[in-house]
């Protein structure tokens, strides 16, 4: 399974916003057991769109300006990223298959 990087405040800008290919950030916290669930299915996805999409985890309690910035005010979040713009949120635990049919548009 996919090792997913973590981005932070200071690489937000260069791994997501200026990114050339479209970006998915979980949301996550060690502490969230909704994040613990998603994580699989989050991993599952980096697999299957490998080479399309970029999926990146944020630490929640580390990156609080972050969470101010976007309005995250639960998690599991994740947002989706395409040409550096906010294209779509989920917030709360999702199946993939409710997952993918959301982000999909996107592609």
């Amino acid at each position: 399974m996919t090792e997913l990087n973590y981005v932070t405040q200071d690489t937000f800008q260069t791994e997501v916003i200026n990114s050339t290919e479209p970006v998915l950030v979980d949301v996550t916290a060690v502490w969230c057991g909704p994040c613990k669930m998603l994580d699989p299915i989050v991993k599952q996805v980096a697999t299957d769109w490998q080479g399309k999409v970029k999926v990146v985890k944020l630490d929640a309690d580390a990156n609080p300006g972050l969470l101010m910035e976007y309005g995250i005010l639960g998690i599991p979040t994740l947002m989706f990223f395409k040409g550096g713009k906010l294209q779509e949120r989920l917030t709360g635990f999702l199946p993939k298959d409710k997952l993918v049919a959301k982000l999909s548009p996107h592609l």
